[in-house]
């Protein structure tokens, strides 16, 4: 068991008290616990970095998926030789959710973070053109632009934070009529670069969303791969077919028959990739592990295989 521990924590979304008395529990008053916060100007890639200076066995990141991707950002970006767990207190909590991390039960999610066994994940890394400037940034479940980017930019916070994640099934409509189809040229890996079009292109470590709902079922974070999904429905009978391709045929159908291949269809294309990239005639909204930071014209995505040690 791990006795040397540095916990990162985002004070906004629990109080400290719910950490220690699980970590009390399970350690003893032998172990060595260091705390380090958040903060609104260090969403956790600086308290990341201190984590590191006490040496830990086990870095336990305790927040939303915001915390979560900060400091496996930073540990990615350190190559850290040390085990990272996770106590999910966000909206979504997407890695814990493909991770199979308890949701909405601290003390079980602390456990699993102290005597659970690691599993080496991949990183994605994106470094995309804002009106700012080109930012680089790590990813651990998805990006892109589209529906889902142009959804969390118009979700209410004020009714996320009382209605969780279905704050977002409020923001669809909008995000919908936001969303129109639009030229951009694609290239992944070493394949000569090509025409497509689209409203949405997400490009996944991880395939669960919130509710459980499976997007990519073929995503895997341990694989070595990204996989994309692109995304051109117009209309109701083109978007009654998407939602039987992605929810029967690669959803019910595929568990029932155990099929291996993902079906695609003229509204809904799949593919895997270890790098993409992706330019665009005008800005769209982009989103980075369901935080929309910006527009953007142009992004180019790689991959950090076996990047970070998860419990």
């Amino acid at each position: 068991m791990s006795t040397r521990v540095a916990v990162v924590w985002n004070p906004s979304k629990t109080e400290r008290e719910a950490l220690e008395t699980p970590l009390d529990e399970t350690l003893g008053s032998d172990a060595d616990v260091q705390w380090f916060e958040t903060s609104v100007d260090d969403p956790g890639q600086g308290a990341a970095r201190r984590a590191l200076e006490a040496s830990p066995d086990v870095v336990i990141v305790a927040g939303g998926d915001g915390t979560v991707r900060a400091v496996a950002e930073h540990l990615a970006d350190e190559k850290a030789d040390v085990d990272l767990g996770i106590v999910p207190l966000g909206t979504g909590n997407l890695l814990a959710r493909n991770l199979g991390v308890p949701i909405n039960d601290i003390a079980k999610a602390v456990d699993r973070a102290l005597t659970g066994s690691a599993t080496a994940i991949d990183v994605g890394w994106v470094d995309v053109d804002l009106d700012t400037g080109t930012e680089r940034h790590g990813f651990v479940v998805m990006i892109g632009f589209g529906i889902d980017a142009q959804m969390i930019a118009e979700t209410d916070d004020e009714l996320k934070s009382k209605a969780g994640w279905l704050a977002y099934v409020e923001s669809l409509g909008r995000a919908l009529a936001a969303s129109d189809i639009v030229p951009f040229h694609l290239t992944v890996d070493d394949e000569p670069g090509r025409d497509e079009q689209g409203h949405t292109l997400l490009i996944a470590n991880c395939g669960t969303l919130q509710g459980g709902f499976t997007l990519l079922p073929d995503a895997d974070p341990s694989d070595g791969e990204l996989d994309f999904l692109l995304l051109s429905a117009e209309g109701l009978g083109q978007w009654m077919g998407t939602l039987k391709t992605m929810m029967w045929d690669n959803g019910l159908m595929r568990l029932i028959t155990k099929k291996d291949d993902t079906t695609s269809s003229e509204s809904v294309s799949h593919g895997r990739a270890k790098k993409i990239r992706v330019t665009l005639p005008d800005p769209r909204a982009f989103e980075i592990d369901g935080e929309e930071i910006g527009e953007t014209r142009e992004f180019t995505v790689s991959l950090q295989p076996s990047a970070v040690r998860v419990r």
